[in-house]
């Protein structure tokens, strides 16, 4: 019995529960909670950015993309810089006819041309606004009709008018109906050109050329915006895991636009920058041939209709404005996409 009772004793100290140490409290302390029993709360914005990118930055889409963007960048600013030489040209020539008028003389029998040509010199001398009068001599006459006539030309024989140049120093005080009344009534065989024929054409010419490039600019962006909706297709598409989870777990559409806007803008001002600052430097470099061509025949007669080929500086600004244009369609055109593509998913 004795034994049997030592033994029931030793069994049962045995058995006794050991009291927990440090360390188990610790850990209990920090056992971690399951997820299940965590309180449910609606995440920001930023708590759902994932860690890497929606759209990969280094995708063959997106160079690419790159690539067609700074094409069509290119060319708009090419369009603009044409634009702006023709429309500087026109003004400049609309400015010159302006204050040139001519006296023609035409030949009369009977009548003594040099007289007449004196005559006429001195009647718009008269006139107020007028800078300077000047009659063509018979060496610049023939200098004229050279082109038509060829060399060797005597005009003595011929019946060829005289022609006398004005130059206007003040378009608004010359009376210009007045200097065409009394040149005709008092001189013989005579009539006033006030050029105003030629100015209506290079007006609408200049109105034809800007339209016609707005009409062009407007042609390479819109394909350039319909370059960027495929290519937002393609990266939804590719990346439609990522994007579908997204949405479903309750991120907004426009999260989700946001973040394929900053990458299509990115993409729109690499392009633009690369396609604007290739025109820019082949705007400088046109602007160098043409003053080093000076001399030549085909430099000289493009010379003569637009001044030597330089883009002013409003152009430049109208290169900086397509970059900046660029830039901000791409991101707006991949923001619309995307949202009209998850509001069909929806």
């Amino acid at each position: 019995m004795a034994k049997s009772e030592t033994k029931k004793q030793r069994n049962s100290g045995t058995s006794k529960v050991r009291p927990p140490k440090r360390g188990d409290r610790a850990s209990g302390a920090k056992r971690k909670i399951p997820a299940a029993q965590k309180a449910k709360a609606p995440l920001p914005d930023d708590k759902l950015r994932p860690a890497a990118a929606i759209v990969p930055p280094q995708s063959v889409a997106g160079r690419s993309l790159t690539l067609v963007v700074a094409i069509m960048s290119f060319l708009a600013c090419l369009t603009v810089g044409a634009v702006s030489v023709v429309w500087d040209a026109a003004d400049a020539w609309q400015n010159d006819l302006v204050r040139e008028v001519t006296i023609q003389i035409r030949p009369t029998e009977g009548v003594n041309m040099l007289l007449e040509i004196d005559k006429a010199v001195a009647l718009a001398q008269e006139f107020p606004g007028i800078g300077s009068v000047r009659a063509l001599s018979d060496a610049e006459t023939k200098a004229l009709l050279q082109p038509w006539l060829g060399d060797g030309l005597q005009l003595d024989g011929l019946p060829v008018p005289r022609l006398i140049q004005i130059t206007i120093s003040d378009p608004e005080q010359l009376n210009l109906s007045q200097l065409r009344t009394q040149v005709t009534q008092e001189i013989s065989g005579a009539s006033l050109d006030d050029h105003s024929v030629w100015t209506s054409r290079l007006s609408a010419m200049a109105g034809a050329v800007v339209l016609g490039g707005f009409g062009l600019l407007v042609l390479v962006l819109g394909s350039m915006v319909l370059s960027v909706v495929f290519a937002t297709q393609a990266a939804m598409a590719g990346n439609k895991d990522v994007v579908s989870v997204l949405h479903f777990v309750g991120a907004e559409d426009t999260f989700i636009a946001r973040e394929f806007q900053r990458h299509f803008l990115v993409l729109g001002l690499k392009g633009g920058v690369a396609g604007g600052f290739t025109a820019g430097l082949s705007f400088l470099v046109l602007d160098m041939l043409t003053r080093q061509g000076s001399g030549q025949a085909g430099a000289d007669q493009v010379s003569s209709m637009f001044g030597t080929v330089s883009v002013s500086l409003p152009g430049y600004f109208g290169v900086v404005g397509v970059i900046f244009l660029v830039a901000i369609l791409t991101a707006l055109t991949s923001g619309l996409a995307v949202k009209a593509h998850l509001a069909k998913v929806d």
